[in-house]
């Protein structure tokens, strides 16, 4: 059975690795979703001496491990890291200062408390969050990809407003829900190191509500990009190899 065969989701499982032939399988997170989804059922990690700990050490974490099943999470799955609980609506930003973690980035520099308190969230707090391949996705909120150089240029190609965001990565997902766009980052060292993405892996959140919306855009540019790769290579046979 293929991908596109098991409905919507499916196809545009499909479509997204047609157009941007992305490093992983697409994800889907839902928000508060299917409750005949299982739950992600791995133990917590011992606690560190500030008590902080959680089934994965951050919830960037789940987006590696759900490329090929579906699971749901609580808050307390993500409670290992400070910054993802707060971008997901999951702690307050009070409850966020309170922890190590936050208080380890904010000494180092790595980012200021302005900062970190402008940070995108989610304006509510989601009682579970699913995570699961695309194609399985009953009604995901968000699509989550790990890309490549080519396809962030085709996707900025597409979008001219594509925003592109760096420090910590997670915060992409909350900016793509509540403002229903395209959003990119380069990472942050916090959830490569967490993750192990590749160095030349990048990620794309992309709101589920405007998939096939953007996924016409997607595809029409990257027809016309191949137009334009195929008149270069024409163009440059005239210089001797």
């Amino acid at each position: 059975m293929t991908q596109s065969s098991l409905g919507h989701w499916g196809d545009i499982d499909a479509r997204i690795v047609a157009a941007l032939k992305p490093s992983a399988a697409p994800i889907g997170i839902t928000f508060n979703g299917n409750v005949d989804v299982p739950s992600l059922g791995r133990p917590m990690a011992p606690a560190n001496g500030n008590g902080r700990t959680g089934a994965v050490p951050a919830g960037c974490v789940f987006w590696m491990m759900s490329t090929d099943r579906a699971f749901s999470t609580n808050a307390e799955d993500h409670a290992n890291c400070s910054v993802g609980s707060y971008t997901h609506g999951l702690i307050t930003a009070e409850a966020a200062a309170r922890r190590d973690d936050v208080g380890a980035i904010l000494e180092a520099g790595w980012v200021d408390e302005k900062s970190f308190l402008g940070l995108p969230r989610l304006g509510f707090l989601p009682a579970r969050i699913d995570y699961g391949p695309l194609w399985s996705a009953t009604k995901p909120d968000v699509i989550l990809l790990r890309i490549n150089g080519l396809a962030l240029m085709t996707l900025k190609d597409a979008f001219l407003d594509l925003a592109i965001e760096g420090k910590p990565q997670c915060h992409i997902i909350p900016l793509a829900f509540n403002e229903q766009r395209p959003v990119a980052s380069t990472g942050c060292a916090l959830s490569r190191a967490r993750t192990g993405m590749r160095s030349e892996e990048m990620t794309c959140a992309l709101p589920a509500a405007r998939a096939d919306e953007l996924l016409e855009r997607l595809e029409a540019t990257v027809q016309l990009n191949r137009t334009m790769a195929r008149y270069a290579a024409e163009d440059a046979r005239r210089w001797p190899v």
